[in-house]
């Protein structure tokens, strides 16, 4: 009789929930390149455009000459579509850095379990905040929103550039790919709590800021946010690489530039929604020209950022108190330390046999006796 050779690792069965974690980022990808695919043809362009190209577009004139027509874009229900297929594409990012970066450098760090989660999570929002910050500072540059009245003026600001509405739809499209992340990335139930509530916060706070077209001091408050966060997710990276001088270097900045930013985004806020909004103050919403700008909604778009940065900032000091408890309990268990030592060690000694302890005691006698003498 022939012996049949069995695998020590089989190959999930298709359509298991093994297999789609394990290939979920090929999966997605091909449903990503049928929308690609479908801008190649006559009959299916119009429904690809839909998912691929940013939609509700409005042309101005600024001259009397048809070659300077400047292309906006309003916000509408089309951009879901939009949303979706752009969160397709985040899903396909977040599985390349994780299979040629992040888990490339844990092998070589040989993480423990819980370590290996964060490691992933801080490397993961480390890139998307970094790569935020930097697109939206250059926005803010290229849109000339560095004066600070800019933020106010010319309200509604219901049609924005192209680069403009796309960074939203990323922005949107990002934190709604992380709901099923947690699915691929086999989040334990311990963690998943934090990630859906900074993710839903995220969402809310972005997607009410389009959709009430203040999206040019929300680009101020994001860019803000995210630099800070991205020192803090770098630091937690070099604590994690055991470089530790360069980790507590950048925790302290971190901790300077949270409260500088939290106190920041609340002048920011009242200055935009307290003062210079109320200049252009409407008795009514105008949904067709896109103005938000009522008292109710302005105080109550106030009232949400004040909350969240005090709620921001409680956690904050709720944390330190927590570490600085923790250094002081641990200070004095070192204070009595020897004590403990000197029973482990009595323990030791009374655990060896008859003879050995003779021995071990002898030696305890001479060593005190020397050092009586020497005294």
């Amino acid at each position: 009789m022939g012996m049949r050779r069995t695998r020590s690792t089989k190959n999930p069965p298709i359509f298991s929930h093994e297999f789609v974690i394990q290939n979920h980022a090929d999966i997605v990808s091909c449903v990503a390149m049928v929308f690609v695919i479908g801008l190649m043809f006559q009959a299916t362009a119009p429904v690809a455009s839909l998912f691929v190209a940013l939609q509700h577009n409005v042309t101005r004139n600024e001259t009397d000459s048809s070659e300077n027509d400047v292309t906006l874009y309003t916000n509408g229900l089309k951009d879901i579509l939009c949303v979706f297929f752009y969160l397709l594409i985040c899903v396909v990012i977040h599985a390349v850095i994780q299979e040629y970066i992040l888990d490339k450098l844990n092998r070589k760090m040989h993480l423990s379990k819980v370590k290996h989660s964060k490691f992933n999570e801080s490397g993961q929002l480390m890139a998307f905040y970094g790569a935020s910050a930097v697109w939206g500072g250059d926005l803010i540059v290229r849109e000339n929103f560095l004066s600070i009245n800019q933020l106010w003026e010319g309200y509604p600001h219901n049609e924005l550039s192209f680069m403009m509405k796309f960074y939203f739809i990323v922005q949107i499209a990002y934190w709604l790919h992380c709901f099923p992340e947690l699915y691929f990335q086999k989040t334990k139930k311990d963690d998943m709590l934090s990630r859906i509530q900074y993710a839903v916060l995220y969402l809310v706070f972005i997607t009410a800021a389009y959709s009430l077209n203040f999206s040019r001091v929300a680009l101020v408050m994001i860019v803000l946010h995210y630099s800070v966060e991205f020192v803090f997710h770098l630091a937690r990276l070099l604590y994690f690489a055991e470089k530790t001088d360069l980790a507590n270097t950048g925790f302290m900045v971190f901790n300077g530039l949270f409260v500088l930013v939290r106190l920041g985004t609340i002048t920011l806020s009242v200055l935009t929604f307290w003062y210079g909004l109320e200049q252009s103050n409407q008795p009514s919403v105008d949904r067709e020209a896109g103005n938000f700008n009522t008292q109710m909604i302005r105080i109550n778009c106030l009232a949400a950022i004040c909350l969240l940065q005090a709620w921001m900032m409680w956690n904050f000091i709720n944390f330190h108190l927590r570490r600085m408890r923790e250094k002081s309990a641990s200070s004095r268990k070192q204070l009595k330390s020897p004590v403990k030592k000197k029973k482990v060690a009595d323990e030791d000694i009374s655990s060896l046999p008859e003879a050995d302890q003779n021995t071990a005691s002898e030696n305890g006698v001479r060593s005190r006796g020397r050092g009586k003498k020497n005294n």
